[in-house]
């Protein structure tokens, strides 16, 4: 494909991306952005009334086994699928609506997303994310997942819950999310600051499953993991405070306009979790076709290397 062509693509992805999934546009003032809710609190809510609880733990065997009460199971890649050919990619508004109402998950009630815990913390910022969306108007995701639930002798139950379809609100679906025509643009231009969540061996070059290895020239590597800390035997956020001095040490400040990305969104949910939901930054946007995308295409430029070039 011609650059001049390609050029073109990208000026009409921007146009409908502005006329349906306006990138970087913030749900309404009037309902809450997505925040971590500790095991303590999550074991409160569910005795004084009704919460809606997502099990998004990679395999759904551990669900079998054991799960919070009352949870229902949703697995991270019922959320996306092949779209003109790049995979793992959003699905349609009124295809998550359909999915949401039949979890049962409706406006009237909080959302608890817990992952294992460990490792996959990614899954819950993911659907979390998703779910800002929409705007949902109280989003959680459980601090510490299901480890440190199970870890503190919590209720666990192999029961199924009984639920019944919710009517999810068919409003406009508008995520924070960057298109490849912006996140080109923030390369060439500098207009935005260019985050990568990825592991540092696959931001060097050392490492990972894309078509090219390395990372988009200039992006800064943010490993989404620093942003947990040991916690018994378990992993839980970092103190904001924490959070807030180590990005900004990396210059990831909140003035600057941030597009977050990695393989494949969901490690940049996380920093888009941290930076947009727990600091409160303006500006935060998640490239959901990120390297997997950007490796793709030739003719976009690749580094490799520890730091920025």
């Amino acid at each position: 494909m011609s650059a001049g062509v390609r050029q073109a693509i990208g000026g009409l992805c921007l146009l409908l991306a502005a006329c349906g999934r306006s990138a970087g546009v913030t749900p309404s003032s009037s309902s809450k952005l997505p925040a971590i809710v500790s095991t303590e609190e999550l074991a409160r809510w569910q005795e004084k009334g009704p919460v809606s609880v997502v099990d998004i733990r990679t395999d759904v065997f551990t669900y079998l086994k054991g799960h919070l009460p009352g949870s229902v199971y949703l697995n991270t890649e019922t959320l996306r699928a092949t779209r003109n050919g790049i995979p793992t990619q959003l699905l349609s508004g009124p295809a998550y609506v359909e999915l949401f109402s039949r979890l049962g998950l409706a406006f009237d009630q909080p959302v608890v997303i817990y992952s294992a815990g460990e490792t996959h913390n990614i899954d819950a910022t993911f659907l979390a994310w998703i779910l800002a969306g929409f705007g949902h108007p109280e989003v959680y995701v459980l601090d510490g997942g299901f480890f440190k639930w199970q870890l503190e002798h919590r209720p666990v139950v192999v029961e199924y819950p009984q639920v019944r379809a919710a009517e999810f609100p068919s409003g406009e679906f508008r995520p924070e999310e960057a298109p490849l025509a912006e996140v080109e643009r923030a390369f060439r231009t500098g207009d935005a600051l260019l985050v990568d969540a990825r592991p540092p061996d696959q931001y060097a070059g050392q490492a990972g499953a894309q078509m090219r290895r390395g990372h988009i020239p200039g992006a800064i590597n943010h490993y989404w993991q620093d942003d947990l800390t040991q916690a018994g035997f378990g992993r839980v956020w970092k103190p904001r405070e924490e959070l807030r001095a180590a990005y900004a040490e990396q210059g990831i400040t909140p003035d600057r306009n941030i597009i977050a990305y990695c393989n494949s969104a969901t490690e940049a949910s996380h920093v888009h979790f941290a930076l947009r939901y727990l600091l409160g930054y303006p500006r935060v946007r998640v490239y959901v076709g990120s390297w997997t995308e950007w490796a793709a295409l030739e003719e976009l430029p690749a580094a490799t290397g520890p730091r920025p070039t």
